[in-house]
């Protein structure tokens, strides 16, 4: 074993203040990174939660576009075509002779 020399005791009083002045503040330096840490979670929790809600207005914007593209885009002459053939039908006709057969059948009524 060596021999144990002697030292100047401001060399170990200077040691020993900077190992406690290195303890003391390991603890705020522990917090303030934590602090820091969770700020930052909590900001990019905040910006994703805008940028979901700006995604979802575009989404919503382009869906109501197409839909009203598509209403516009129904051709009414075909719609007129369809009316106008269901008009020069005899439907009406049938219809009209199915109720005057039924009234007849509701005026005359079976002897009691």
């Amino acid at each position: 074993m060596s021999e144990p020399q002697a030292v100047n005791s401001a060399i170990t009083d200077a040691v020993t203040q900077t190992n406690v002045k290195v303890l003391a503040e390991s603890p705020a330096l522990s917090l303030s990174n934590l602090y820091q840490t969770i700020s930052q979670s909590l900001s990019l929790s905040a910006q994703n939660a805008v940028t979901s809600q700006q995604q979802t207005n575009i989404l919503h914007q382009t869906t109501t576009t197409q839909g009203v593209s598509l209403l516009y885009s129904i051709d009414t002459l075909s719609m007129g075509v369809a009316g106008a053939k269901i008009n020069r039908s005899d439907t009406p006709d049938s219809i009209a002779n199915l109720l005057a057969v039924l009234q007849a059948f509701k005026n005359n009524k079976p002897p009691a």
